[in-house]
This record gives structure tokens, C-alpha cells and sequence, in this order.
């Protein structure tokens, strides 16, 4: 992150004796790349290296499907089934070795706390409100959040209503396009969003109570549990550059130009080989004789998903709340026939979407399978409508 927090209360300096009480607390330095990327110190009641007992180290488990056809994909989502809660209920969709991008319906809540030790997530709330209990304090998410949870943080979801999410985790680090930043971190007047729009834990609430609790975390492939003795909140203090926080994608300042914006411009984060962006509704391309629909492009070192959040996607049969659409490298896509003369002149756009762009290719799972029309491919063969409604145009196809 590129500005500084603090949370409770500090020592004067780093690695000196700090009490509460006559009781010298427990330094943890949480930071990257060995010693020299970002980092948060925090103060601990007991140590963080304290564990009752060891529980079941359960392997994580993919079912791959491999296409007889190298196509274009279409896949219908929202009426996925709910199941298990905001951990378990993460269900692969599509992965590589930068990535895993999953979708998660929980139809319960945790009763234990997580840890992802592998790396870093970022949870895209499609529906749902709540708060993120975390060891640096709590996080309050909406619908149209982004929670962006570094690696080695431990929380718990506590959610109010219903709940859907789509998760991107990457064994790398999710951050601001550097284009965004100056060389001081600080984001940049040109970017689409700003300091302000960035939500870092609101309080840090202590945990005193002794007890049985269970700690999973995901580490070597796999989850393991630990049980401890004490409440794992039992941060007193903290400070740094590293902690969750959100960004919701109703912030998002679109870039709006003449002529029609390539899709760097809607960027939002970026990670190993792979970058994450948002749609949005907004004004179109204002030159007289622009057309404000994408042109048709091949995606020659990429591969794109784009996850439906809301608005109308009438540029696209079948294109509705929930639908992801995946276009493959090596093969070109764009808007349906007849559209870029149909949306000359149209002005503004309602859309609301994530994309994800990977520069190797994704793997597919078998919900991936289960929820693929089997026909999307062909869909620039059929017709347009008659009288298509031009609201989405611009969606990324």
C-alpha cells in the first residue's frame, strides 16, 4: 500500500520493550520480499508462534476440464447453487499458475478463522454487505467492493444477508497499476481513483479471551488447521503499509476519450501476468464520426474473462447478471454483427463489469463445464436482433 497507517497504540521506536500492564508484548514483523518490500508491525498479548494443537492438513482438490475445441465460452453463473461458507464455498472456475479466479455463494458463515499463506486475495462483492474481522481490525464491505486481503492476514467474515463473491487469488502481489503512482507511492492526479477512495481497517478491537480456536490456513496446496488457546485478535497495536482494505468499483473514475479508449484504461489492479479491470457505466466517445463500441481484437498473448455484474448487456444475446465470458488467445472477438452501425451515435453506457486479462493461459474447472452454454462460439454466425437495445454497447466482447 503505498501510504501508512496505524491502528492502537505503538512504542516510541521499533524493537524496544513495549508492556501493557508489566506484561512485555510480542513484536511480529509482518512484511514482503524478505526485509525490503512493505511491511506492518504488530504488537501481540502472546505469540504468534503460540499453537495448541495441530488438526488435518486437507489437500486442495481440482477437477480440470479439458475442452475437445478450442473456442470462445460463454458461462451462465447466477443460479449456481449456495454451498459451504466464505472459504469453503470457494469454487475454482478457471486457474493458471499466476491466478486462481473462483466464485463463491456461502450458505453458511465461518466458525473458524483463515489464513491464506500462499497469497494475496482480492474478493469482488457482487451482493452482500458485512464486516471483515481481521487481525489489524475491522473492515466494512459493501456490494460493488473490492476487499483486497494480503497474504498472512487472518480474519473471518461476518456477513449480513446474502452473500456472493467472485475471488481472485494469486501467489504474487495484487497493486496499483504503477502508472498510477509517482515514485513516492503517492497515486498520481491522472489515475482513476485516489487515497480517499481506499478504506483501510476502521478500528482495531483487542481480543482478551482464552478458549478453543481454529485458525485454517492455506499453505503447500493445501488447508491446514491449527488450534490455539487464545482469541487470534490479540493484536494491541500496529502499524505500516500492509493491511486489508477496500475499493469499491462504484468509485471508479472512467477514462472517457474522442475516440474509443483500449481496455488498459479501465485497469483497476495488477498482479503477476495477470491485471483486473472495471466497466463502468459512463460517457462514450465524443468525435462525430467515432464508433463507440469496441473494435474487434485477438487476444495473441492473452486470455480475457469478464464477469457480469449489472446493467444492460444488449450488445450480446444471452449476456445477463452473473454470465462470464471467456475469449481464449489466439482467436479474435468483438460486439455482435450489425452493432457497430447501430451504435453510432449512442452516448452513454449503464454497464457495470470485472475483467481479468492473463498472459497465460487459464485452465478450466468443472464448474467451468457444468455452467458453459456450449454455444457462445457461434454466436457472431447468428443474426442480430431486429431492434437491439444499445445500452451496454460498450461492453467488452
Amino acid at each position: 500500500m503505498p501510504f501508512y497507517q496505524r491502528r492502537g497504540e505503538v512504542p516510541r521506536k521499533r524493537h524496544i520493550v513495549f508492556r501493557e500492564n508489566g506484561r512485555l508484548l510480542t513484536e511480529e514483523v509482518m512484511g514482503l520480499e524478505g526485509f525490503t518490500g512493505n511491511e506492518s508491525i504488530l504488537y501481540h498479548l502472546q505469540s504468534p508462534c503460540r499453537v495448541k494443537e495441530l488438526g488435518a492438513f486437507t489437500p486442495i482438490e481440482r477437477e480440470e476440464w479439458v475442452p475437445e475445441t478450442h473456442a470462445h465460452r460463454r458461462m451462465n453463473t447466477y443460479d449456481v447453487e449456495p454451498e459451504g461458507d466464505e472459504i469453503s464455498g470457494r469454487r475454482t472456475l478457471m486457474w493458471n499458475s499466476d491466478v486462481e479466479i473462483s466464485l463463491c455463494r456461502p450458505e453458511s458463515s465461518m466458525d473458524y478463522f483463515f489464513r491464506n499463506g500462499e497469497g494475496d486475495e482480492v474478493i469482488f462483492v457482487h451482493e452482500g454487505s458485512g464486516t471483515l474481522e481481521t487481525i489489524f481490525g475491522d473492515v466494512p464491505y459493501k456490494d460493488g467492493d473490492y476487499v483486497v486481503v494480503p497474504r498472512g492476514t487472518t480474519y473471518r467474515f461476518v456477513p449480513q444477508g446474502p452473500q456472493r463473491h467472485l475471488v481472485f487469488e494469486t501467489p504474487g502481489l495484487i497493486e496499483i497499476p504503477r502508472r498510477y503512482r509517482n515514485q513516492y507511492g503517492q497515486i498520481l492526479e491522472g489515475a482513476p481513483y485516489y487515497h480517499r477512495d481506499i478504506h483501510p481497517p476502521t478500528e482495531l478491537a483487542t481480543r482478551r479471551e482464552s478458549g478453543e480456536f481454529v485458525v485454517k490456513v492455506r499453505v503447500r496446496g493445501g488447508v491446514q488447521d491449527y488450534v490455539l488457546d487464545y482469541h487470534p485478535f490479540d493484536v494491541v497495536g500496529w502499524d505500516g503499509f500492509l493491511y486489508p482494505w477496500t475499493f469499491s468499483i462504484h468509485d471508479f473514475e472512467p477514462i472517457t476519450g474522442r475516440i474509443h479508449q483500449p481496455p488498459p484504461s479501465h485497469q483497476t489492479f495488477q498482479g503477476p501476468n495477470f491485471v483486473i479491470c472495471s466497466f463502468c457505466p459512463r460517457h462514450l466517445d465524443f468525435d462525430p464520426e467515432a464508433v463507440p463500441i469496441p473494435y474487434h481484437h485477438s487476444n495473441l498473448q492473452s486470455e480475457e474473462m469478464i464477469y457480469y455484474v449489472s446493467g444492460n448487456f444488449g450488445s450480446r444475446k444471452g449476456i445477463s447478471v452473473g454470465s462470464i465470458t471467456l475469449h481464449p488467445s489466439g482467436l479474435p472477438h468483438g460486439p455482435a454483427p450489425g452493432l457497430a452501425e447501430k451504435a453510432l451515435g449512442v452516448r452513454e453506457t449503464t454497464e457495470l463489469a470485472v475483467m481479468c486479462d492473463t498472459f497465460r493461459p487459464l485452465k478450466l474447472s468443472a464448474l467451468a463445464r457444468d455452467t458453459d452454454d456450449g454455444h457462445y462460439a457461434l454466436s457472431w454466425y447468428e443474426p442480430p436482433s431486429e431492434d437491439p437495445d444499445l445500452a451496454g454497447v460498450t461492453s467488452h466482447l
